[in-house]
């Protein structure tokens, strides 16, 4: 009976162990990506599971423990504050983007400059602060100088892009600050007013691989498939911008002084 006992638990034993790797990790990636990213990146990977919001709010559920393995966010300084906590590896610029006013393609505000979102009666909706467009919104109004008189016609402060796009398209605002990249995936509905050159924000994002995640090689290869020549190229079609190669760093000695 002992004999029969023991191989029994063996066998249980035996069978336990070849489930826990299943159950330590997933065959599914699941990236948490900012709004913006929501038609490019099934693109580049079909096989992943998104959540695609604002990268502040998906980088609060990261530090509650969400089951993330990839984070990419639309600026560099939250991927940033996560590494620096030492909640994702180390963080990748992968793309950037250029930011737009949006107006009704009826345009009943008249706008056509940044300066006519100043004009009494405008409603304009941006991004809050803590979401990166939103960042990026009021750093062009400070540049300018318009802070006081654009925020002074802002009847709504949304929670990502895409809020702001979608109360655009449906005629609830008179304009909105996005990205170019979003304003081209609701052609017909919205037309574009350029910010001034001198103005524009460096709108950069970057994507790390969360360091809870159990998926570690797969998410270094999605990452790695993003960086990929097809995988920037996807991006591109999509309308956002290559990363610009940084200017070398030339450290030039100080001139030696006589004593």
């Amino acid at each position: 009976m002992r004999s029969v006992a023991i191989r029994a638990s063996a066998l249980l034993i035996a069978c336990l162990a070849l489930l826990v790797p299943a159950a330590s990790a997933s065959s599914t990636l699941t990236v948490y990506a900012a709004s913006s990213l929501t038609d490019v990146f099934p693109a580049i990977d079909s096989n992943a599971q998104y959540s695609f919001a604002g990268s502040n709010a998906l980088a609060a559920q990261i530090e509650l423990g969400a089951p993330a393995d990839i984070f990419a966010s639309a600026n560099t300084s939250i991927p940033a504050t996560l590494y620096a906590k030492g909640l994702v590896e180390q963080p990748v610029d992968f793309t950037r983007n250029t930011l737009v006013i949006v107006v009704p393609t009826s345009n009943p505000g008249g706008i056509h400059s940044i300066y006519d979102l100043t004009k009494p009666g405008v409603s304009i909706a941006i991004a809050a602060a803590a979401v990166p467009v939103g960042s990026y919104t009021r750093e062009v109004l400070g540049q300018m100088n318009l802070t006081s008189q654009v925020m002074a016609n802002v009847v709504s402060e949304d929670s990502d892009v895409r809020d702001v796009l979608s109360q655009v398209a449906l005629g609830q605002v008179d304009a909105g600050f996005v990205y170019s990249t979003d304003a081209k995936t609701v052609p017909g509905q919205v037309d574009v007013v350029t910010v001034p050159v001198w103005a524009q924000p460096k709108v950069t994002y970057a994507l790390a691989v969360v360091t809870a995640s159990p998926n570690q090689a797969a998410a270094n290869a999605f990452i790695a498939q993003v960086l990929s020549k097809a995988g920037q190229a996807k991006l591109l079609s999509y309308g956002f911008l290559p990363l610009t190669k940084p200017k070398e760093r030339i450290v030039t000695k100080p001139p030696h002084r006589k004593r």
